[in-house]
């Protein structure tokens, strides 16, 4: 635990004021450094993140951009941790080409991250089928669990956190500079693992933005749980793809911004 968290943070050397005074100490700050993907060979994207299970992050990435569906698809992966390198090739080559082609999206994410997907076809996407259901002071449960486990920003305040859950407790729990790569880095865990999502339960503490919420549906994720704020085109497709929105779970309490029949009241 200790050397993980290590990973996630750096010691440096800082002064603190106060009361109009100075006094140099050690502290911890969040560690941030540039991973960049291989595709096949070429440059694909460079993300900011934190150092963690870059590999996770790389296959959640290319999973939450459509680039790939199943672990299958790979042919090799290769993980150069000191150089920030994820070397990929995939058996399938032939209709990769098209699957970049067009226009990228500048996203709301830290850093101004980029996607590739192509959105209009992302907000047609049919809606989830599902009947799942969780008790109110159960997601509650959920998020507080998510708050006990967020080692690195109790220390450095500079990260988000993301987690996978069921119905009872938290399955897999990451954090990470970005809310995006904590997420995507849950995803390349449930790749990697062949572990069903459609009746699972994603929490996480950062803003709950329109590329989040397409990254859950991509997974048939039907409750999407944050502490923070969803936006109103996270709604409106929450509410087309049939996605229970819950924000502000803090505490007790909790706001449900569509189809809250998924929240069963205690």
């Amino acid at each position: 635990m200790e050397q993980d968290k290590l990973i996630r943070a750096k010691i440096t050397r800082i002064r603190r004021g106060e009361n109009g005074c100075l006094e140099q100490l050690e502290d911890l700050v969040t560690a941030e450094a540039p991973v960049t993907i291989f595709l096949n060979g070429s440059e694909l994207v460079t993300l900011l993140c934190t150092p963690e299970k870059i590999d996770r992050l790389a296959l959640g990435f290319l999973q939450s951009e459509g680039l790939i569906s199943t672990i299958e698809e790979l042919e090799s992966i290769r993980v150069l941790e000191k150089e920030g390198l994820v070397e990929i090739e995939l058996k399938n080559r032939a209709d990769l080409a098209g699957k970049l082609y067009g226009k990228r999206t500048v996203t709301s994410g830290c850093g101004k991250g980029t996607v590739f997907f192509n959105v209009l076809d992302s907000l047609r996407s049919r809606p989830l089928e599902g009947r799942m259901t969780v008790k109110a002071d159960r997601i509650l449960d959920l998020v507080n669990s998510l708050q006990e486990r967020a080692l690195v920003f109790k220390q450095t305040g500079g990260v988000h956190s993301a987690a996978l859950a069921d119905r009872e407790q938290l399955l897999y729990f990451y954090e990470d500079i970005g809310r995006h790569n904590a997420v995507d880095k849950i995803i390349g865990e449930c790749l990697i693992n062949g572990v069903a999502t459609d009746d699972k339960v994603i929490v996480t503490s950062g803003r709950l933005s329109s590329e989040i919420l397409l990254k859950a549906a991509k997974l048939k994720i039907q409750l999407l749980v944050s502490r923070s704020a969803p936006t109103s085109l996270s709604i409106e497709l929450a509410e087309t793809l049939n996605i229970t929105l819950v924000g502000f779970a803090r505490g007790r309490r909790m706001n449900v911004y569509s189809h809250p029949w998924r929240v069963e009241e205690c």
